[in-house]
């Protein structure tokens, strides 16, 4: 392991010239989530509308979101030993058809005018249900199908169709609510799940992880347990990010959207979006050529750049200078996600990883539901300028924390230690 530090400059190297693409698996990973990706950007919009549209009460819009987030977090635990455990490719096939399903019912019961909030709601914690068995597997799968040197790459070509989607998925939604209504964009998420289906169900089935004997389930559970908390480079990112979550997810779900139509228009909040979706889809479609050494640190740093439309908003800069920060926060994002994902697959034991995963995004995602309740009572207390001013500097803190790690700060890249 080499003993440079996160003070040393960046090296730009070529990756492997063979594309993770020329490989069949891959491919076809790759075809169902591009497929599926697209579906699930459209649905997020198409569903709000669809729900205000059938319902005269405000809060049934919040009772569909929160039904499907909660089982997310609740059951991704049991999602990351199952994939660990059986074939992910299975996992992942039933899972996508599972949701294939749920989908085409909540777009049967939009589309039939049989709309019911406890109806929508219980297909949504299905849906989450199986999402939470899906997060872990399609992480686990990843190193299966490419060799280490190649997971960077395969990563940023993921990141790029993801934040692709991201750009192109809500308009497109958008347009299909208003022609065809938010019932037949549903109806287009649940044939992405479908078709995401067919493509998975070609993996190849060598390579796979099918754990032998009796099944303990507690037993795995700690087993996956032990690996994260023995892992020194890990959690503490991992605890970083809890905390991130906490003050920043509040502050910019909640609070931007006003402020930013406040400093201007509610226009201007569809166009800040709109460039850091762009600045998230240059930046995952550079991460395909290049790489750098210790690719953690920088992916560590890169996140920092979260907290400039924050900062900018507390300022009450102009608009464009809002504009520009939320390009470069979302370039400093993809950097962050590619490396995180690129670490987390390179460094973990396959057999393990799904578990080791989902013990992530379950510590990472468990403070977003309090800074989103947390925020309105501090900006009453305290002013939305003075929460969001803080919540930047706050962010940046938090973030740059782990690099007081040495693990953390020498954490090795294999794309750049061939």
């Amino acid at each position: 392991m080499s003993t440079a530090t996160s003070s040393s400059a960046p090296s730009p190297t070529a990756p492997s010239s063979s594309s993770p693409l020329r490989q069949p698996g891959f491919r076809w990973y790759f075809a169902g989530q591009a497929v599926s990706q697209l579906g699930s950007s459209m649905a997020p919009v198409a569903l709000a509308f669809a729900v205000l549209d059938a319902s005269a009460q405000a809060g049934d819009l919040g009772l569909v979101l929160a039904a499907r987030m909660l089982p997310l977090l609740g059951f991704m635990l049991i999602g990351g030993v199952v994939a660990d455990r059986f074939s992910r490719r299975l996992v992942l096939v039933t899972a996508n058809l599972g949701s294939a399903l749920t989908q085409g019912a909540i777009a049967v019961l939009l589309l039939t005018g049989h709309y019911a909030a406890w109806a929508i709601a219980g297909l949504g914690f299905l849906n989450g249900v199986l999402g939470a068995f899906t997060f872990p597997a399609l992480r686990g799968l990843l190193p299966e199908l490419v060799s280490k040197d190649g997971l960077q790459r395969a990563n940023a070509l993921l990141g790029t169709v993801k934040n692709g989607t991201k750009v192109f998925g809500p308009a497109l939604s958008g347009v299909l609510v208003v022609t065809a209504g938010g019932g037949m964009a549903i109806v287009l998420d649940a044939l992405s799940y479908l078709l995401a289906a067919m493509f998975l169900a070609r993996l190849p089935s060598s390579g796979r992880i099918t754990a032998k004997g009796r099944w303990h389930f507690a037993r795995d559970l700690r087993e996956g347990w032990d690996t994260f908390r023995h892992t020194s480079w890990l959690w503490p990112i991992t605890l970083a990010f809890c905390a991130v979550n906490l003050v920043n997810t509040g502050s910019w779900q909640v609070l931007a959207p006003q402020l930013t139509a406040d400093l201007s228009s509610p226009v201007t909040w569809g166009l800040v979006l709109g460039v850091r979706g762009a600045g998230m889809l240059l930046s995952s479609s550079l991460l395909y050529r290049l790489t750098v050494r210790r690719f953690l640190v920088w992916g560590q740093l890169a996140i920092t750049l979260n907290a400039l439309p924050l900062l900018a908003l507390g300022a009450r800069l102009p608009v464009p200078w809002l504009i520009a920060a939320s390009f470069v926060a979302d370039i400093g994002s993809s950097v962050s996600a590619v490396a995180w994902d690129t670490s987390l697959q390179e460094h973990i034991p396959t057999g393990v990883l799904s578990r080791v995963a989902a013990y992530d995004d379950l510590f990472s995602y468990l403070a977003i539901p309090v800074g989103l309740l947390a925020v309105g009572p501090l900006s009453q207390s305290f002013g939305p300028y003075a929460v969001i001013t803080v919540s930047g500097l706050l962010f940046i803190v938090i973030a740059v924390l782990p690099l007081a790690a040495p693990t953390v700060r020498e954490l090795p890249h294999t794309a750049s230690e061939r």
